[in-house]
């Protein structure tokens, strides 16, 4: 798929690391979401993770299992998720949108009519954190038959005889769960970080993204000297969050405000590596 958006952008990102950041579908309301993504966009994001919200998200933290229950409460579904995308493709053809979430709400979808809708409604690929390879026989064909991606996760646990499996069949990049344990709870050391990476990236051509506890510009900063991506989920979750319980008048250019100051690190931390 080197001609897709995906792929485009990582080669648009040459000489520095990208942006990817994560937001729930759906939180604080559906009829917001599509403001948030613009937000993320007008930040400088590079790409896009829409979770798929899920009753029980047993990989996330508190912040993003609160930006679930804000979002089924508020009435999200899968069908509403991909017509929102749909809604934003119809604005932005280049930034490419991953969708994260949970295998319980595709399989009861169907493989195959979810990779066709969803392609249709202009997703790129999809994360799909409780799915491991050997489960893979029915959703990974069907994404690939749609031109989707599917991303894999590896973690500090994925050692040498389980990384082979990993990959097979991965695509569009590589996310690197940088420490064990749920989202936004913790933080791995940056010699921890760039070890694996370089381990990942001995082994694999495809794009390595780091994420999982990454929460300031700092944090951003010193992923994106080393890995092809930066993943920041929670922290941005979180603000959805906190603005939404304040009812505030611009909820989206609050997104928008942080994700400029992870940006900013992001595409500075290479040249301020080499000054």
């Amino acid at each position: 798929m080197s001609g897709d958006r995906l792929s485009r952008r990582f080669a648009a990102c040459e000489g520095r690391a990208a942006l990817v950041t994560f937001v729930c579908g759906g939180d604080p309301t559906p009829d917001l979401t599509p403001a948030v993504l613009e937000a993320l966009v007008a930040g400088g994001a590079d790409i896009i993770e829409i979770g798929m919200p899920f009753t029980d998200p047993m990989a996330d933290g508190p912040a993003i299992q609160a930006g679930n229950i804000r979002a089924l409460e508020a009435g999200i579904s899968l069908r509403r998720l991909l017509a929102i995308v749909a809604d934003f493709r119809s604005r932005d053809g280049d930034t490419p949108l991953i969708l994260m979430g949970y295998l319980n709400p595709l399989l009861a979808y169907g493989a195959d009519a979810f990779a066709r809708d969803a392609a249709a409604a202009g997703l790129d690929g999809c994360i799909v954190v409780d799915l491991p390879p050997e489960e893979a026989a029915d959703l990974a064909p069907a994404l690939a038959a749609n031109g989707l991606h599917l991303v894999r996760l590896a973690t500090p646990t994925t050692d040498e005889r389980r990384l082979p499996a990993v990959l097979d069949g991965a695509s569009g990049f590589l996310y690197h769960v940088a420490v064990a344990g749920i989202t936004g709870a913790n933080s791995a050391s940056a010699a921890d970080i760039g070890a694996a990476v370089a381990r990942l990236k001995a082994a694999t051509s495809l794009p390595v993204a780091v994420g999982f506890g990454v929460r300031t510009p700092e944090q951003a900063a010193a992923i994106a000297r080393v890995a092809d991506a930066v993943v920041v989920g929670s922290a941005i979750v979180e603000l959805v969050g906190d603005a939404a319980a304040r009812k505030s008048n611009d909820l989206p250019g609050e997104v928008r405000a942080f994700v400029s100051t992870l940006a900013d690190a992001v595409r500075s931390a290479r040249e301020r590596q080499s000054a």
